[in-house]
């Protein structure tokens, strides 16, 4: 399926499929009579009854999770936002490519279906101080990326990124989308200085005033302001709710996308858990305004959908105890009636 334009976009989130309430009741019932004492799995619980409900089936499986990884450069990188520069976004494609990166150690772990995309590498979106980072045709295109990327097998998706300066474009889209300027949401990133993060503020809120008549539309902004793997990870995680694939987000970057789609319809995120809290301190602030805690917090910073993928271990435990628990009536074992 192809997306033509923004109005496209915005009439797929009119248009949310929701969770099959009978597989959720399913997965509630069968959780009343597995032999333990009611929720002292704790959040275990909460997620295999989610997956149910996602998944559209009980029980809920986890057989073929799928990590979509997506790469872009950014303009604003001639600003000196970064640590490093944009010539490491193609290197780690080729890390990603080769098997040498975190992130594919992790989805070796869990048998995922993994894949990289690197979207117009050798053109970086244009500098946001100056110009919008798209036009509405790169940022579609972008977007279809991520939408025809995910696996019509998986039975959970994870997306990540990868792309020098992202963090900056993640914080100027909460700034411009959320309270406070760049100094509310600029972080260290890649690992700047005090002083660097002052400099990725002042020139968040140069972005904002130069797009200053476009900031009440949150796809609009997701154009001018974001970058062509955030479009992609948003585009995925829009296409997993209508094929039925719960989805575990990442961290700072790969939520900030989700933001302009949450803003048009905030029922967008409700097939997604979050795997885990970013040590970048915009995160949070950003889990805040979504409504959602993290599964894991362990001051991961790393991007590439490593966070997520470590969750993801979590998850598989949430289904085999849920699947592969005896009933109480199965084990011969006495309720608390």
């Amino acid at each position: 399926m192809t997306l033509t334009s923004l109005a496209d976009i915005r009439q797929k989130l009119s248009n949310l499929p929701s969770a099959d309430m009978s597989a959720t009741d399913k997965a509630l019932a069968r959780d009343a009579v597995l032999t333990k004492p009611a929720g002292s799995l704790g959040k275990l619980e909460e997620i295999a009854v989610w997956a149910a409900g996602w998944q559209r089936r009980h029980p809920p499986v986890f057989n073929k999770p799928q990590i979509a990884v997506f790469a872009g450069n950014h303009g604003v990188c001639a600003k000196g936002v970064s640590a490093f520069p944009p010539e490491v976004t193609v290197q780690m494609v080729a890390n990603f490519e080769a098997g040498g990166a975190a992130i594919n150690q992790l989805a070796n772990q869990y048998g995922a279906i993994f894949s990289v995309t690197p979207l117009d590498l050798d053109t970086p979106t244009k500098d946001f101080t100056e110009a919008p980072a798209m036009d509405e045709q790169e940022f579609v295109s972008a977007f279809n990326s991520g939408w025809n990327k995910v696996a019509e097998e998986a039975d959970f998706l994870i997306v990540g990124e990868m792309g020098i300066g992202n963090t900056t474009v993640a914080a100027t889209i909460c700034a411009a989308l959320l309270e406070g300027g760049g100094t509310e949401w600029a972080g260290p990133g890649t690992g700047v200085s005090q002083e660097g993060v002052n400099h990725k503020a002042t020139v968040i809120d140069e972005a904002l005033a130069k797009h200053a008549a476009i900031l009440e539309d949150p796809l609009q902004v997701f154009q001018h302001l974001g970058g062509r793997e955030l479009a992609a990870m948003a585009g995925a995680v829009l296409a997993a709710r209508f094929k039925n694939i719960p989805v575990i987000l990442d961290g700072y970057v790969a939520s900030a996308a989700m933001l302009p789609l949450f803003l048009v319809n905030n029922q967008f995120l409700d097939h997604c858990i979050v795997g885990h809290a970013s040590a970048e301190p915009g995160h949070v602030k950003l889990l805040n305004r979504f409504g959602k805690s993290p599964i894991l917090s362990l001051d991961m910073r790393l991007g590439e959908g490593s966070g997520a993928a470590v969750a993801l271990g979590i998850v598989q435990s949430a289904i085999a105890t849920h699947t592969g628990m005896a009933s109480f009536g199965e084990a011969g074992v006495s309720d608390k009636d």
